[in-house]
This record gives structure tokens, C-alpha cells and sequence, in this order.
């Protein structure tokens, strides 16, 4: 039981930890790279943002595969909306 829990408690933390990073990158990235020009070509960008940096939240206080999935989703569409502002096509992919 120990063992299990010490694993359990370690996946939160690794869990956690990670929502954390992402969502740090994430407000970085709003703040100093995306300008009023870009809110021209993507007028959902702010509503986007502020979502993905919501669920990086709720996937730190939570277990919840559905919230998770959602922020790779918002994560990819930041991802699509960033690479083409600089005129780049850069495949997205994730960890195996």
C-alpha cells in the first residue's frame, strides 16, 4: 500500500507540476508575442488563451482525462495559430 501510494502521490505532483509549466508557457506566450495585429486574423485569441489557461487549472486540481484532453486541444489550436503568424508550417505532434 505504501508503494502504491508513494506512485499515486508521485503521478499528482508530475500531474500538477506539468499543468503549471504549460500554463506559465502559455501566458508568456500571450503576453509577449501576440499583438493587436494578430487579434485582426484571430479575434477568438484572447477567449482562447484565457480557456487553455482555465483548463491548465482544472487539470492541476483535478483527475479528469476529459479536461486534459481538452487543453491538448487548445494547446495544439495555439500551437496551429502561432506557427502560422510567423508563415510556418510545423507539424504538431505529442509524446508516445
Amino acid at each position: 500500500m505504501a508503494s502504491y501510494q508513494n506512485t499515486i502521490s508521485r503521478f499528482i505532483a508530475i500531474k500538477e507540476e506539468q499543468a503549471q509549466i504549460t500554463k506559465d508557457e502559455l501566458l508568456i506566450l500571450w503576453t509577449d508575442y501576440f499583438k493587436p495585429v494578430h487579434l485582426e486574423k484571430y479575434p477568438d485569441l484572447h477567449d482562447t488563451f484565457w480557456k487553455a489557461a482555465k483548463l491548465c487549472s482544472a487539470c492541476k486540481v483535478e483527475v479528469s482525462p476529459q479536461h486534459c484532453q481538452e487543453l491538448m486541444e487548445a494547446v495544439q489550436k495555439i500551437h496551429n495559430i502561432f506557427w502560422e503568424t510567423k508563415s510556418r508550417d510545423v507539424s504538431w505532434y505529442t509524446a508516445s
